[in-house]
This record gives structure tokens, C-alpha cells and sequence, in this order.
């Protein structure tokens, strides 16, 4: 494990959910030292929920925290470095775990807006070991929230330039600290392979999750949705950019 690693673990299944929306809505969350990436000029907002497994952080297996669900909403963006070097990355509006302890380390190391909830998932195959449904489910207060789709033909490679590639090949994630500052880590893994919906959409009140104008955006019929088969993963430690 290299001496930059924070966590290394599976991310598998990952339903996605994308959103067009005006890029108004998403300026105040955008990190300093980024600035908003749009696909075909359209900005996206995406509520995310996979599983999570294998865990390791700093190479150790915590008990009882190495396989769980996360589901989160995040947007997309770029960073342009010096030396004119660009950089997909993504940026979490808040991001939910049902372990107590995941979601408090993550906000201390990155300062990355973690919130734990009693969580579910359900995941079917067909005969021919594809995926035929995927939902992830969740509780905020007395609220139940799940998201879901009904997958459509076999899995893909995106294209690139793409919708589907534009949406998973992000990697890097950008935090903004409490002093303005942004804190940038690398997440590799190898190209996932994807599925069509035949239906997919969210049901449930995220008000209380996410404020009245998230949640909105979140009620309406996707502008796209897939599924993701996801991989192992390697999460480094972050890094204070320049602003």
C-alpha cells in the first residue's frame, strides 16, 4: 500500500441517478479552486447509492465497518492547475452511511459532509448473471427514502464523450474546508462497465436531508440513469490546493 493510500475497498453496483439543473443552484457548494464541469453545455447533479465492501483504512479492516452502503448527491467539476493541467472531479453535497463511525472520520479527515442513517439495499440478477433491479433504501427520521432502476439490456463500456463516461470517469474529489480552503485526493480504478435504464427514480421527502430546492430536483423524472458494476478502488489522502 503506497504511503499516500487512505482507504482502498469495493464500490460495486452504483446507481445513478442524474439531474439537469441551472447551474445556480450548485455555485454556492463549488470548492475554491474549481469551477463547474457541464457535459454538451448541460450541468449535472447526480444522487449516487452503491455498496460498499472490503474496506480498509490505512490498510486496517475495522470491524463490523467493512461492508456497508453510502448514498450521496454530488455535481461535477473541473480544476486547472498551473501548469494548465485539467482535472475531472466531483464534489458531495452530503453523503449518507449507516455506520457512526465511517461517517465521523470522513468529516474529520476531509471535512466531507457524512450523515448516518439506517440503510438498505436490494440487489437482483437474471439467469445470465446480469443485474436486473438495484434499489438502495434509507430512513431520515421518520421519512423512508429509496431510489431504484430496472436495468435494460447487457452491460457496456461508455464511449467516450459520452453521458455515461462523463458521469463515472471522474477521478478526483474536491472538499471544501471550513477556511475557505479546498482539499483535493485522487480516486483510481479502472473503467466501469455500465447498464441502461428501463426504469429508474427516487421516492420518499429528502427535505429535511438536503432543503426544499435539492429535494425537488431529486422528485422530478431523471434526465438519465444507469448502473454502474464498479470495482475495487484506492482513495489517497487529501491535499490543500492552491486557490
Amino acid at each position: 500500500m503506497s504511503n499516500r493510500t487512505f482507504l482502498t475497498a469495493e464500490w460495486l453496483n452504483l446507481l445513478m441517478l442524474n439531474y439537469a439543473v441551472d447551474p445556480s443552484v450548485l455555485r454556492r457548494f463549488v470548492p475554491a479552486g474549481t469551477e463547474l464541469d457541464a457535459f454538451e453545455g448541460r450541468t449535472y447533479i447526480s444522487l449516487v447509492g452503491f455498496q460498499f465492501n472490503r474496506t480498509r483504512v490505512l490498510g486496517f479492516a475495522i470491524p463490523f465497518h467493512q461492508n456497508f452502503e453510502e448514498v450521496n448527491v454530488r455535481f461535477y467539476v473541473r480544476r486547472f492547475s498551473r501548469s494548465g493541467e485539467s482535472k475531472r472531479g466531483v464534489v458531495f453535497i452530503k453523503e449518507l452511511v449507516p455506520k457512526r463511525a465511517i461517517a465521523a472520520v470522513a468529516r474529520w479527515v476531509f471535512n466531507e459532509k457524512y450523515q448516518r442513517v439506517p440503510m438498505w439495499h436490494r440487489i437482483e440478477a437474471r439467469p445470465d448473471g446480469e443485474v436486473a433491479k438495484a434499489e438502495y433504501s434509507w430512513r431520515s427520521k421518520q421519512e423512508q427514502c429509496a431510489m431504484s432502476i430496472e436495468t435494460a439490456g447487457a452491460g457496456f463500456l461508455p464511449d467516450a464523450g459520452s453521458e455515461s463516461e462523463f458521469i463515472t470517469e471522474h477521478y478526483w474529489g474536491y472538499a471544501a474546508q471550513a477556511d475557505g480552503g479546498c482539499l483535493e485526493y485522487e480516486v483510481l480504478h479502472p473503467q466501469w462497465s455500465v447498464w441502461r435504464a428501463k426504469q429508474a427514480g427516487f421516492t420518499g421527502d429528502a427535505n429535511a436531508l438536503y432543503g426544499a430546492e435539492i429535494a425537488a430536483i431529486l422528485t422530478r423524472t431523471p434526465d438519465s440513469a444507469f448502473l454502474a458494476k464498479g470495482s475495487a478502488v484506492t482513495v489517497s489522502k487529501g491535499t490543500r490546493i492552491a486557490t
